[in-house]
């Protein structure tokens, strides 16, 4: 917000990119689902692990068609972990190439859980709540870890 493109994560990326979202051929929106610790401490993080690439990631998922973002984020994270959850702020857009060599761009709210249960289902099998310390040496990407810290931080 106020940013020049080239300032924002992610351009830079692609060559001649100035607006990571608009330019990604493949757009998905998720969370950062983040809820106080039972004692003392900072907020716990839900980290979900997908089977199928057996790494430890943050809940999202591609767009529907004629999906808006805000929709798209709750949606994913519903999916992924069965939690309902309230979108408070947008953080940075991530952008990368993924690995069928698309444009792929992720808008990400911190989310602050309603109600719900986690189940496993095909996605995830497991859903971790963690404290910022323990979320950051599990998580699997760097572009994560970068999402945390700035969830962690902008809720302190």
């Amino acid at each position: 917000m106020g940013r020049k493109p080239e300032e924002r994560p992610g351009a830079g990326d692609w060559p001649g990119d100035h607006d990571v979202v608009a330019d990604a051929r493949v757009r998905a929106a998720g969370g950062v689902i983040v809820r106080p610790a039972d004692g003392a401490g900072g907020p716990e993080i839900a980290l979900v692990h997908r089977p199928k690439y057996d790494d430890w990631s943050l809940p999202k998922g591609k767009l529907d068609a004629d999906e808006g973002w805000e929709d798209a984020a709750l949606r994913e994270v519903e999916e992924e972990t069965g939690l309902r959850c309230r979108l408070l702020d947008e953080l940075e857009p991530v952008a990368y190439v993924d690995p069928k060599g698309r444009r792929k761009a992720v808008r990400y709210w911190i989310m602050e859980p309603v109600s719900g249960e986690f189940e496993p289902n095909d996605e995830v099998d497991v859903l971790e709540w963690l404290a910022l310390e323990a979320a950051l040496a599990r998580l699997s990407y760097d572009r994560d870890r970068e999402l945390v810290r700035a969830a962690v931080a902008s809720t302190e």
